[in-house]
């Protein structure tokens, strides 16, 4: 019998490679969601939301940009559900054609990430109202970032995902050297550093993903 052409046997080795390379990499672009639907929403909005804090509260005690106290916190968590939106519709595609194991490690990465923060959110709010707004900002942010931070390597770890650990190191680091820095320094360096490193990284992985 005459094979048809899919079945046609390949005479040249590199071209078996070759096609074969290409189906892993297809494999891969429809399991893994597009790296910029998952960490460019977060830098925007870290970006943004920081860098909002910073006009308001900037260092000395001075108003870059007059505006209500609560407003900058307000769009930094209206961005930050908007992130979460984003990015759960993006890994919840790429989910669906999952089972087993992972999609229940996902699942349960998923509520850690809304667990952890409720719990740190109602803690934080019993001593909200005894800080100075300039306190309260660093309080909040301070204490959001090393908890996504953390997050973020534990994800690392338990997805064997280099680039995930790697960031949450970096936004540890960056959120240790900007609360040290002080109430007005903190949040414009968890914009530019934390807040442009996963612009960087949504970037360089989509580059790698293709």
């Amino acid at each position: 019998m005459t094979p048809i052409d899919d079945e046609t046997p390949l005479d040249d080795p590199a071209e078996s490679l070759r096609l074969i390379r290409e189906e892993r990499a297809n494999l891969a672009r429809t399991l893994i969601p597009d790296p910029r639907l998952m960490y460019w929403p977060w830098g925007i909005a870290w970006l943004v939301g920081f860098g909002l804090i910073f006009l308001r509260f900037a260092p000395g005690g001075r108003v870059l940009v007059d505006m209500p106290a609560w407003l900058p916190s307000t769009i930094l968590l209206v961005l930050l559900l908007g992130a979460g939106i984003t990015t759960g519709i993006a890994g919840g595609r790429a989910g669906r054609q999952v089972a087993g194991p992972s999609s229940r490690q996902g699942l349960m990465y998923g509520l850690t990430w809304s667990v952890a923060f409720a719990g740190m959110s109602t803690v934080f709010a019993q001593f909200t109202a005894e800080l100075p707004d300039a306190r309260q900002s660093l309080l909040w942010g301070g204490g959001m970032v090393a908890l996504t931070g953390a997050l973020h390597m534990a994800g690392g770890a338990m997805w064997n995902d280099r680039n995930l650990f790697v960031l949450g190191a970096w936004t540890s680091v960056v959120n240790i050297v900007g609360i040290l820095f002080g109430v007005g320094w903190h949040p414009l360096i968890v914009a530019v550093l934390a807040g442009g490193g996963m612009l960087v990284l949504g970037q360089t992985g989509w580059k790698r993903l293709r």
